[in-house]
């Protein structure tokens, strides 16, 4: 099981100092926060992808590859990556340099999350979301697993005897979670795939998400990867914690109060939703219950940087969530974890998988074949079962 953090790379007016930090401060801040999370033991950081105000992640390779040169364990991924805006080919090319920077330390997530002006911003048209999503990431599942690659959709120019480079480390590609909320074709997918599935279980009534892990979890059978309790779940949290409950409460209460603008009081949004706020024990409590109605899972990411808090306050709540809850929720989920349940991903894994004791792949390009259009294959150990067609010239 996997623990760690997300953040939604939001800039927020402090409610309680009535300031706002600038972008810089906010980009150094989260670079803190991850450096933290690493030296504290927590397994995950991720970042989301936004194009604007006010939040400042438009770029999360070149934020999680600076985080990677500087951190030494934890795994790095995205809180989602767009694969509705952005070009499949380009997703294909940043995260595969990504993933050989970090030396494997990276996963991603993948997910609609837009904002509606978004769209237009990069060409799209909103009410292609979905669409968008299936059949980009049907591209992008293609340039990672085969050297050379024809491909005509409806979204993006053909291509013909297209190499992604770099291709994925130890011929591995990363691991994909698909993040989703409201869309089953995209647990379907998902499933269809065997890739993991990643509820952002927060803002809304708790549990309010299972129906859609249930149907991924169906779907994974279905598609014979496994029985469905083995499918690779994630899902989001939100917490808040201090020593003492009532501290807790007393200290995040005017953070929250500046969110919900009245809507809701915090002892309502704690009752009916995900959010969890209190002592080590009482954010244990609540996480357990995650566990019981979602069934085992692989991975829980939680935010604690959000709705303004100060740099100081979210690097107290990386430290008590790493030393006082996740050692008590590492045991617990533990304790039991059927035998035969789905580990969580890592590159290490895959690799193990895929090639067992032997020599991971280490592709080589053939001399002179920029062009696609010459030869036999690009890469000198082009796998023989994967025999591409190459466009004729002229």
């Amino acid at each position: 099981m996997q623990f760690g953090i997300f953040s939604v790379s939001d800039v927020t007016r402090s409610e309680v100092t009535s300031e706002t930090p600038s972008e810089a401060e906010r980009i150094e801040a989260i670079v803190k926060i991850a450096q933290r999370a690493d030296e504290v033991g927590l397994d995950v950081f991720a970042i989301g992808e936004h194009h604007n105000p006010p939040f400042f992640s438009s770029s999360p390779t070149t934020l999680l590859a600076h985080i990677a040169a500087i951190t030494n364990k934890i795994l790095l991924s995205t809180s989602v990556t767009l694969i509705t805006t952005n070009d499949p080919v380009k997703i294909a090319e940043d995260y595969a340099m990504l993933q050989h920077l970090a030396k494997g330390r990276m996963d991603l997530m993948l997910g609609r999350g837009n904002t509606v002006p978004v769209y237009p911003w990069f060409g799209k048209e909103i009410r292609d979301g979905v669409a968008l999503a299936l059949e980009n990431y049907n591209l992008l599942h293609r340039l990672w697993r085969e050297d050379v690659v024809d491909w005509e959709g409806k979204f993006r120019t053909p291509l013909q005897g297209f190499t992604s480079t770099p291709r994925p480390l130890d011929g591995v590609p990363p691991f994909v979670w698909h993040g989703a909320i409201r869309t089953p074709e995209i647990a379907e997918q998902a499933a269809f795939y065997g890739n993991g599935y990643f509820a952002n279980n927060i803002l809304a009534p708790n549990f309010h998400f299972k129906p859609l892990v249930d149907l991924y979890r169906q779907r994974f059978e279905h598609y014979g990867h496994g029985k469905r309790e083995q499918a690779v779940v994630g899902l989001g949290g939100h917490v808040f914690i201090a020593r003492r409950s009532q501290d807790a409460w007393n200290t995040f209460r005017p953070y929250f109060n500046s969110f919900s603008r009245g809507r809701n009081t915090l002892e309502e949004f704690v009752r009916e939703t995900p959010l969890s706020v209190g002592s080590p024990q009482e954010i244990i409590d609540k996480t357990m219950t995650f566990r019981e109605a979602f069934g085992d899972y692989q991975r829980q990411l939680f935010n604690v940087d959000s709705m303004g808090l100060p740099l100081e306050m979210a690097l107290e709540q990386v430290e008590l969530l790493a030393t006082e809850v996740v050692p008590v929720l590492r045991k617990e989920i533990a304790a039991g974890r059927p035998p035969d349940a789905a580990d969580a991903p890592t590159h290490a894994a895959l690799v193990k998988a895929e090639y067992g004791d032997a020599e991971p792949r280490r592709p080589r390009p053939n001399q002179n074949r920029g062009d696609n259009l010459t030869g036999t294959s690009p890469y000198q150990d082009t796998n023989p079962k994967q025999r591409a067609r190459y466009p004729k010239a002229g």
